[in-house]
C-alpha cells in the first residue's frame, strides 16, 4: 500500500516525496479508520484526502468553510473535483450531485450548511460517499477559535451518510478542542497523526506597555519600519479601521478589513493583498483567516491580545509560509485582558435554554432549526449552542434530517439544570484560556516552548529565535523537575476532577482540566500536598 500512495504522489500530485505523516494519515484512512490529523499549516493537510480519494473507490465529500478555500484546494485536481456553495444555481447543484451518482468527480467540496439541505444529504447518500473530510475541523469545537455553529450537526450528516470513514483535519487543536471534534463528529477510535506544531522560523516577541497610547504607536512605528508584506489583528472593527487610515497617513499601503464590509469588497481586497497588488498591509478583525495562503507574508503583529494561544498561534502561523524568517510580535497591555474576557461572556442563559426546552416540547413532530429559530429571540449560534447543551443533557435529540425533537422521557427541568451546568463549565474554559494568553504574554521562560507544551508537545529550550531566548540566553533552559510529571499524562485534582498536564518547567505545571479549563500550579506545592494523582 506504502508503494502505490507514494507512487499516486509522484504521478497525480506531482511531489517528490511526501512529508512527515501524510502517509501514516493516508494509511489510516484507507484501512477504513477515522482520522484526526492536526498539522501546521502548509505541511500538506489537503493531499492526504487527495490521496486516499484516489485509492478509495467511490465519491469524497469534502466539508471547507470558504468559498476561496475550496477553490484552492480543487487546483491540484480540478478535472475530478466540483464545488457546491451558495454561488450555485438549484440546476447546477444538482448536475454536480448527478455526477458524483455516476462516479464523473471523485471529490465533492461543499460548505457545511450545504448538508442542513435535505436534498443535497439524499443525493449524496445515492452516491455512496466512501470519505467524509472536514476541513477546518476545529470550527467543529465549541473550545475552538472559530466557532461555528453548522459544523455541530455534522456528525448528523455523517451518519445519515452511513458513518463512511471520517478525517478531519486541521492547522492546530489542542488537547481539548482535539477531544471535542472526535465527540461531534462521532468518530470511533480514531487514528490520531499529530505533527509538528513549531514553525522555527517565526521569531515570537511580545511588546510590553502599560499605556494604551505608547502600544499603539509602538505598534504604527514597527509597522512603518517592517518590510515584506504584513498583517495587523485589531480586536475590533472600529480598531482596525482607525489602525489602516492612520498607517495610510503614513505612507504605508494598509487597508482594513473586517465581517461589516460587503462580500464584494472582502474579496476584493484579499485579492489585492494576495497578489500584491496594491495593500502591502492587511488591518484586519479574525475575520481575514481561512484561506489566506500568502506564502511572503513576513510579519504579524497583534495591536490587542487574543482570544486563546489557539488563536493567536492561528492567527501568527500565516506568516512565513514559505519557510523564510518571519516574526509575530504581540503588543501587549495587561488592562486589554479585560476586553477579551468580556467577549469571552457571552454564554447562553439558563432562560435561553428553557425558551429552546419550551420551543421543543410543544412541537407535535421535530422541527427544523429554521423553523424553531422563528420563534425564538435568539440568533442562531445561541440556537445551536442551546440545543446542543440540551442534547448532551439528554432532553434533545438531533434526526438525522437534522430536524430537532424532544425526548419527552427526560425530565425537562432537570435536563436544563444539567444543561445551565455544562455552560458554565464552558464559561469558566473560555475563562481559563484567556487567562493562558495572559501567562504567554507575561511568561519569562521561551515563548515557543510555553505554546508547544500548550498544544501537547514537549520542547526543551532555550530556542534562541523569541525576545526571552534572545535576552536570558542559556538561563532560560527550563530546570530539572523530578519527572513525576509528564506532558500529556492524565492526572486527577480532587476539586477540579480529571485532566492533562500541558506544561512542566520553571518550577510549575499546566493542567487542562475536562470541566474547568487550564490551572497553572506551583510544581513545589502539588509534590508536598499531593495536589495531583496519576491516573
Amino acid at each position: 500500500m506504502e508503494r502505490q500512495i507514494e507512487a499516486l504522489a509522484r504521478e497525480r500530485l506531482r511531489f517528490e516525496g511526501l512529508r512527515p505523516g501524510q502517509l501514516e494519515a493516508v494509511k489510516a484512512v484507507v484501512e477504513g479508520r477515522d482520522t484526526l490529523c492536526v498539522m501546521s499549516t502548509g505541511s500538506g493537510k489537503s493531499a492526504i484526502y487527495q490521496l486516499a480519494g484516489f485509492v478509495i473507490d467511490g465519491p469524497t465529500v469534502v466539508v471547507s468553510p470558504l468559498i476561496a478555500l475550496q477553490q484552492d484546494q480543487m487546483e491540484s485536481v480540478e478535472e475530478e473535483a466540483a464545488v457546491i456553495n451558495s454561488t450555485l444555481t438549484d440546476k447546477q447543484r444538482d448536475e454536480v450531485l448527478e455526477e458524483a451518482q455516476d462516479d464523473e468527480v471523485e471529490f465533492v467540496l461543499l460548505a457545511p450548511e450545504q448538508l442542513a439541505n435535505e436534498d443535497v444529504l439524499g443525493e449524496l447518500a445515492q452516491a455512496g460517499v466512501s470519505l467524509f473530510v472536514v476541513d477546518e475541523a476545529h470550527c467543529v469545537s465549541q473550545w475552538g477559535h472559530d466557532f461555528r455553529p453548522d459544523y455541530l450537526r455534522l456528525g448528523e450528516a455523517i451518519a445519515a451518510l452511513g458513518h463512511p470513514p471520517v478525517l478531519a483535519l486541521t492547522a492546530t487543536a489542542s488537547p481539548p478542542v482535539r477531544d471535542d471534534i472526535i465527540h461531534v463528529l462521532g468518530m470511533h477510535a480514531p487514528a490520531l497523526v499529530i505533527r509538528g506544531f513549531d514553525r522555527p522560523n517565526i521569531r515570537l516577541e511580545v511588546d510590553r506597555h502599560e499605556d494604551a497610547h505608547r502600544k499603539h504607536h509602538a505598534l504604527l512605528d514597527r509597522v512603518v519600519a517592517a518590510e515584506g508584506a504584513g498583517i495587523v489583528y485589531c480586536a475590533t472593527k472600529k480598531g482596525a479601521e482607525t489602525v489602516a487610515k492612520e498607517l495610510r497617513e503614513r505612507g504605508v499601503r494598509a487597508e482594513h478589513y473586517h465581517g461589516g464590509l460587503s462580500a464584494k469588497t472582502r474579496t476584493e481586497r484579499q485579492h489585492r493583498f494576495m497578489d500584491n497588488g496594491g495593500i502591502d498591509v492587511m488591518v484586519a478583525t479574525i475575520a481575514f483567516g481561512m484561506g489566506v495562503d500568502k506564502p511572503d507574508v513576513r510579519w504579524v503583529f497583534h495591536h490587542e491580545i487574543s482570544e486563546s494561544v489557539d488563536s493567536y498561534y492561528q492567527e501568527l502561523g500565516r506568516a512565513g509560509r514559505d519557510g523564510e524568517p518571519a516574526e509575530a510580535v504581540l503588543f501587549y497591555r495587561p488592562q486589554d485582558l479585560g476586553l477579551r474576557r468580556f467577549f469571552s461572556s457571552g454564554r447562553v442563559r439558563d432562560d435561553d435554554l428553557h425558551q429552546v426546552a419550551q420551543a421543543l416540547i410543544v412541537q407535535p413532530e421535530p422541527v427544523r432549526p429554521g423553523a424553531l429559530l422563528d420563534g425564538l429571540p435568539l440568533s442562531d449560534t445561541k440556537l445551536a449552542t442551546a440545543v446542543q447543551r440540551l442534547e448532551d443533557a439528554g432532553f434533545a435529540e438531533i434526526r438525522d434530517d437534522g430536524a430537532i425533537a424532544a425526548r419527552r422521557e427526560t425530565d425537562m427541568i432537570e435536563a436544563v439544570e444539567h444543561a445551565s451546568e455544562a455552560e458554565e463549565h464552558r464559561q469558566a474554559f473560555d475563562r481559563s484560556r484567556v487567562d493562558m494568553m495572559r501567562s504567554y504574554a507575561e511568561t519569562d521562560g521561551c515563548r515557543r516552548a510555553f505554546v508547544l507544551g500548550y498544544f501537547g508537545e514537549d520542547y526543551e529550550p532555550p530556542c534562541g529565535h523569541c525576545d526571552v531566548c534572545e535576552r536570558r540566553g542559556d538561563d532560560v533552559a527550563r530546570t530539572e523537575e523530578d519527572g513525576r510529571f509528564a506532558v500529556g499524562d492524565r492526572v486527577t485534582h480532587a476539586d477540579w476532577g480529571g485532566g492533562s498536564v500541558g506544561q512542566v518547567e520553571d518550577g510549575q505545571i499546566t493542567v487542562v482540566f475536562d470541566t474547568v479549563g487550564y490551572k497553572t500550579l506551583g510544581l513545589d506545592l502539588v509534590l508536598e500536598r499531593g495536589l495531583l494523582e496519576a491516573e
